[in-house]
């Protein structure tokens, strides 16, 4: 299926590297679901910059009922059932080294919030999107991972192991949804260039990540979204249960 004959639900759009997906579907003519939690006044705005082919959907997708309530919603504005999710809906989250909990303070509870976002909400949106695309035949699942579980440099505990547990379903959904039709992907990037969680990501950090890259700079989101759209697209038919690392070359295996 063609890109402009997609209906593309990007979960956590309302800004950053979603807002970012959400504009690179939309400039080659997919209809695109704005999901947000918070973020309303980002969302509503960037819908309308969008156009009519693009809608802005509060929900919170780590709630199984919010979730379905939100693709519900998407299929009946649309006239027509979801055809691609990308799971980029992130836990609050801040990228600043200096200010991370170190494996002796880190309680439990931040790895469960990290999990009921990335992990709970992705399941979520697949049980609710799969069904239609079942029985279309067509779907895809396109799930934002991270760099850091092949190269944790910062060791962000929480947030890097709700990645790494969101790319073992990765894998196991795509055998599981591979014989309807529908492809199962995970996309990983390093420290973006820049976006409302990196912010607080030291000057320094950003050179340095620079300089150890081939191409000598930071991905920025919009980099990043180009390769979204990739698994998403017809010339990826073939490929399921993949990680593509989109850093710049930073991470090499």
């Amino acid at each position: 299926m063609n890109l402009n004959q997609q209906i593309v639900l990007v979960s956590g759009a309302g800004r950053g590297l979603g807002a970012a997906i959400a504009r690179a579907f939309a400039a080659e003519g997919a209809s695109v679901v704005i999901n947000y939690r918070r973020s309303e006044a980002a969302a509503l705005a960037l819908a309308e910059e969008l156009g009519d082919r693009t809608v802005a959907i509060q929900a919170d997708v780590s709630d199984r009922e919010e979730a379905r309530r939100l693709v519900n919603d998407a299929a009946e504005h649309f006239g027509s059932h979801v055809t691609t999710v990308v799971n980029n809906a992130l836990g609050d989250f801040s990228f600043n080294g200096d200010g991370r909990h170190t494996l002796q303070t880190i309680p439990w509870e931040d790895f469960q919030s990290q999990l009921d976002v990335t992990l709970r909400g992705a399941l979520n949106l697949i049980q609710a999107t799969a069904p239609a695309m079942e029985n279309a035949g067509f779907g895809r699942v396109i799930s934002i991972g991270t760099n850091l579980f092949q190269n944790p440099v910062v060791p962000y505990h929480d947030y890097t192991a709700a990645k790494a547990a969101l790319l073992a379903l990765t894998r196991t959904a795509a055998a599981d949804l591979g014989p309807h039709g529908i492809t199962v992907n995970m996309l990983s990037g390093g420290l973006l260039r820049t976006t409302d969680a990196s912010a607080a990501t030291p000057e320094a950090i950003f050179d340095l990540i620079a300089q150890s890259t081939p191409l000598r700079r930071v991905t920025t989101p919009a980099e990043f979204a180009d390769a979204v759209l990739f698994f998403a697209s017809p010339w990826s038919r073939a490929v399921t249960g993949q990680n593509l690392v989109v850093d710049g070359g930073l991470v090499r295996d």
